[in-house]
């Protein structure tokens, strides 16, 4: 699974980057938000994501400054910029920071599952071509660890199938590790190891991510909605929803939908 950062410190934007796109289908998981180059910076070393997408011009540190000294660190990143016109030939000075791509605000959503895609590509290749090479030098060492790093993305990828396509109904992590024969704290420690969410966090999000899409369909009163994204009522729904975007349904479809937008 990759494990993205987001760096932008106009709160529309950044709830909206998080909870309009459907990351789970480009096998990305959101690892963190930051609101500024400094935070971004500390997250990075925190986390250690494989993509951080970040704006500029932001308060305390600029996101190039950011990724300039985690480059300077040994990070090994993918760097991808969000910028605005206005500030696109400033962007190219990245360059020499090796930049994977840049989107444009506001974000064209065609235009970011190509670059993520792309990325995401790039990065799959990057860990084979770094397998063989540990293959290479030690055979049986890094083949255990292939096998065991094989092994526990197993049973976080099932976690997430199940997620992905049983989110409309009530998911129990005590019922899945049964299906799947192992135990349920095992699959706890595994799935936040390697998503930086617990289960029930991460399902959540999905959910509200999907509640947003409906939203923004316009074919659906709220309460249906809440059903449909496998929630127990309205007011859990409600309260889960304000958790994750600090706005209720209306107000944040009205406001967020404007900051990603299709091509006809």
């Amino acid at each position: 699974m990759i494990q993205l950062l987001i760096v932008e410190d106009e709160e529309i934007i950044r709830k909206g980057l998080q909870y309009t796109i459907d990351w789970l289908s480009l096998d990305i998981v959101i690892a963190g938000v930051a609101e500024n180059g400094k935070e971004g910076l500390d997250l990075i070393r925190k986390l250690d994501p494989d993509i951080v997408l970040t704006d500029i011009k932001m308060p305390i540190m600029d996101g190039l400054t950011m990724l300039e000294k985690a480059s300077e660190e040994l990070y090994k990143i993918v760097p991808i910029i969000l910028t605005s016109y206005s500030e696109f030939d400033y962007a190219k000075t990245a360059i020499r920071l090796k930049v994977f791509d840049y989107l444009l605000k506001p974000v064209n959503d065609d235009k970011l599952y190509e670059i993520f895609t792309k990325a995401k590509n790039f990065l799959e290749k990057e860990r084979f071509i770094h397998l063989l090479e540990g293959l290479s030098n030690t055979v049986f060492e890094e083949s255990s660890a292939i096998f065991h790093a094989k092994h526990s993305s197993f049973y976080v990828s099932k976690l997430l199938e199940k997620i992905e396509h049983c989110y409309q109904i009530d998911l129990s992590l005590a019922n899945i590790a049964k299906e799947l024969k192992v135990s349920e704290s095992y699959l706890c420690r595994a799935f936040k190891s390697e998503c930086n969410y617990t289960f029930l966090d991460f399902l959540n999000r999905y959910r509200v991510q999907k509640a947003v899409e409906l939203l923004a369909s316009g074919e659906y009163r709220i309460y249906e909605i809440a059903d449909l994204c496998g929630f127990s009522s309205y007011k859990r729904f409600y309260q889960v929803f304000k958790k994750y975007t600090d706005n209720n349904p209306t107000e944040f479809i009205k406001n967020a939908c404007c900051v990603v937008k299709n091509e006809d």
